[in-house]
């Protein structure tokens, strides 16, 4: 199990990037749960990010279904040098509409044209809440990004009103969701208010990644307040040697 931060400034990206961080993910948390950065800071924060080894990602943004404009978003992004683009089906209830977002996303994320070969993996991001405002389940989710060929698929929470992941899922439904993805052979990655007391249940599920910010942030849990390099080590190095530890005693079993 890998960590995703979620960072907004090259500042915030310097503070962490020697912390143990597997992936910088870009995003404005003005513009919602995965509200998209302007294209000077994202850029900033990939070519500070590239010579440490360490992984980007941009959020799109929570998009409504206009695929043309979610593709040259994408496109955009891809440019920029990122490693992944997140896409945030947010107005998409069926599974056709989140198929028909998310070919054009990945036709434009890995499109070469001769002037801007740069491509980028592609991620289909659905929201844990989706109960909250008819959004799209997670079933469809597995079922749209398998359908457009999609790398990977994630959960996050749209509301940030305190809730997280597990208010909206259950465990059993959050492992339903990444045995389907791992079926589907989608990376998975979990986010939504994940927190140090959700690592037990986590390791269980074990997604890829994990997906957090205001666990890290200087007042907990408070995601619009600044990044805190401390706490990100710490979370980080917790992930990994639990993770770790996992490993062995499952490599260690008969």
């Amino acid at each position: 199990m890998k960590v995703l931060v979620s960072i907004e400034s090259v500042e915030e990206a310097a503070s962490i990037v020697e912390a143990g961080v597997d992936i910088l993910d870009v995003k404005n948390v003005a513009e919602g749960a995965l509200g998209a950065q302007a294209p000077w800071r994202t850029a900033g924060i990939v070519d500070l990010a590239r010579p440490h080894g360490v992984r980007t990602s941009a959020a799109l943004g929570d998009l409504d279904f206009k695929p043309g404009t979610a593709a040259l978003a994408a496109r955009g992004a891809a440019s920029l040098g990122v490693d992944y683009v997140k896409a945030g089906l947010h107005s998409m209830s069926t599974a056709a509409h989140a198929c028909d977002m998310m070919a054009a996303v990945g036709r434009a994320a890995r499109m070469d044209d001769g002037r801007a070969s740069v491509v980028a993996s592609v991620v289909a991001c659905g929201y844990a809440d989706w109960r909250r405002f008819d959004g799209l389940s997670a079933g469809d989710l597995v079922h749209a990004a398998h359908a457009t060929q999609c790398d990977a698929v994630m959960v996050d929470t749209a509301i940030k009103d305190g809730t997280s992941l597990f208010d909206h899922m259950s465990r059993a439904e959050i492992a339903d969701f990444v045995g389907a993805a791992r079926a589907a052979q989608l990376v998975v990655a979990l986010a939504g208010s994940i927190n140090l007391e959700h690592v037990v249940a986590l390791q269980r599920i074990d997604p890829d990644f994990i997906g957090v910010r205001g666990a890290v942030c200087r007042n907990d849990g408070d995601r619009t307040t600044t990044i805190d390099p401390e706490k990100t080590a710490c979370f980080c190095a917790t992930i990994h040697e639990s993770t770790a530890a996992r490993t062995a005693r499952t490599s260690s079993q008969p």
